[in-house]
Parts: C-alpha cells; sequence; structure tokens
C-alpha cells in the first residue's frame, strides 16, 4: 500500500463513482478498480460495496478513510513546512501554454506538482503559440509550453504526438485499412475543415511545409473538437494532433499520416530573468514526472 492507493480512496469516497475518482487521481478505470481490489485484499475487509452506477463505503472502510484524510493532510502539512522552509511558500509561477496542452498534458502533472510543493502557486495563462512566444521574450511569464523547441532552449520535454487524418465513417478515403494511413497530397484536395488550437502549426501548416496547398477550406475553427464534429457531418476533412482526438469516435474514420508527422513540446525558461528557486524547482518536478510518464507508456 502507498499514498496512490490512499489518494484513490478519499477520491472514491468523494466522487462516489470509480470512474470519477480515477480521473481525479490520473489513472485509468481499470487501474483504479485493480488497485482498490488490490488493498481490499490486503487490508482483509471489503471498502466499498460496488453498485451499479455508484459505489458505497462499508462501515469498516469509513474508518479507513478518515485515517486515509488525516494522513493526507499531514503529509500536506509537512510539504508546507518544507516550501516554507526553503522560501518558498507563497511563491508564484506564471506558466503559459496553448490550449490542447491545458486539456491533456499539464493537469495531471500540475496535479502531482501542487501535492508536493503546495506552498508555491501556479498560474496558468493560456494563448496561442506566438503569444506564449512573445510571454517567454518579454519576461512576462517564468516558463512555457513551446512547440518543436529547438535544443538550444534546453527545453523540458513534456511530450509528443501525432499528426491524424480525420474523416467521416463514410468518406471514400476512409474505407481503406487503418494501417495503410494516408498521404497529405490525398487530402489536399478535399473539402478541409481548418482547426488551428492556437497554434501556427496547423493543417494548412502542414500542406505548405509539404509543397502543398490546401484546394478548398470550408470552415476554420480554433478548437480541434470543433473540428472533429464538423468532419462528422460530412463537412470536410481535417487533420488533428492524436492526443486532441474525442473519446467517442462513432462516425468517425482515423487514419495515420504517411509519412508520418509528429509534433512535440517542451517546457522552456523565460530568457529574460534568472530562474527563481521556485521555477527551479517547478522544472525539477515536472521533468522527473514527466520522464516517468513517458516510461510508464513505452
Amino acid at each position: 500500500m502507498n499514498l496512490a492507493h490512499w489518494r484513490l480512496l478519499v477520491a472514491v469516497a468523494d466522487e462516489g463513482t470509480i470512474s470519477r475518482a480515477a480521473d481525479r487521481v490520473g489513472i485509468t478505470q481499470s487501474g483504479a478498480s485493480q488497485a482498490i481490489g488490490q488493498l481490499e485484499a490486503a487490508l482483509g475487509f471489503p471498502v466499498f460495496v460496488r453498485e451499479r452506477r455508484q459505489v458505497d463505503v462499508t462501515a469498516l472502510g469509513q474508518q479507513v478513510i478518515d485515517h486515509a484524510r488525516r494522513m493526507l493532510d499531514g503529509l500536506q502539512a509537512i510539504r508546507a513546512l518544507a516550501d516554507d522552509s526553503q522560501g518558498l511558500s507563497g511563491a508564484r509561477i506564471r506558466l503559459a501554454t496553448f490550449p490542447s496542452i491545458v486539456s491533456t498534458v499539464l493537469p495531471a502533472l500540475l496535479r502531482d506538482f501542487q501535492r508536493r510543493h503546495p506552498g508555491i502557486e501556479v498560474v496558468v495563462v493560456e494563448g496561442t503559440d506566438e503569444e506564449v512566444e512573445q510571454w517567454l521574450a518579454s519576461g512576462a511569464v517564468e516558463v512555457g509550453v513551446v512547440l518543436n523547441p529547438a535544443p538550444a532552449r534546453l527545453p523540458l520535454a513534456l511530450g509528443s504526438d501525432a499528426w491524424v487524418a480525420v474523416l467521416a465513417q463514410a468518406h471514400p478515403l476512409g474505407r481503406r485499412a487503418t494501417e495503410r494511413g494516408i498521404a497529405l497530397d490525398e487530402l489536399a484536395a478535399e473539402p478541409f475543415i481548418l482547426a488551428t488550437g492556437g497554434c501556427t502549426v496547423n493543417g494548412q501548416r502542414l500542406m505548405e511545409d509539404a509543397g502543398l496547398q490546401l484546394a478548398d477550406v470550408r470552415i476554420t475553427v480554433r478548437d480541434w473538437a470543433s473540428a472533429c464534429v464538423l468532419v462528422r457531418e460530412g463537412l470536410g476533412v481535417s487533420l488533428v494532433p492524436e492526443s486532441t482526438l474525442p473519446l467517442d469516435r462513432q462516425g468517425l474514420r482515423v487514419l495515420p499520416i504517411t509519412p508520418g508527422i509528429r509534433r512535440v513540446f517542451g517546457l522552456v525558461c523565460s530568457p529574460a530573468a534568472p530562474a527563481s528557486r521556485a521555477t527551479q524547482v517547478f522544472m525539477q518536478v515536472l521533468g522527473a514526472a514527466a520522464a516517468a510518464s513517458e516510461s510508464g507508456s513505452a
């Protein structure tokens, strides 16, 4: 049994369902169910009674959860004390990023950081990738997430994903085998839903880099999810990062781009001023967490 188990138990008690608790602590629903089963086996009694739509806490389970809450509160107090002793309590870090990273990569990393350093406040500022670069250059933010950072900027790798083609299920190009993929020139002539995600690197830029032009841009939207909805309605095809795909893909056909194209996102410090102690700690913790997540998914 470890801290992750206790956090999960408290989350299940608070949320009332395993799925919502799993989202809260940053693991899959199947992983949460397995962890709860292991913990109950180790304790020798059930903590929860599983109903069809929710879970209820048993009498003994409630006592366990009460102890777990006190333990986690105590740990939080110890960490706050440690931050205070290092002059970190009350420190603020401004983090700039573009929209798709806020909803995919950052939540679990920021949650882990706040658990470790409750005395440091992280303020997330959302903008386009160009705005992020401007804020970093001016020192308006301490750190920022940038796309495809140059090695000279000493980026902290947060992850990467592949660009994929999204078509309506009935689209003629979507009837091929998924593993075959689709070339950019096949998409360029199609009615196109251009999603930007608040980034200059988008479907149009990918086409231009390949020496191609989109022949018929029907609609331009910022949100990746909106593009997928429009594609599902048969209004065109689109290119989106794989990590932004909706969970419900009914009515959609997702195909890899061939040859493959990836985007890399990394965290960099503002060059406008030396990094503070709080910023250094932030980079260290997120670097370790991102590395652990990458190795776990490898």
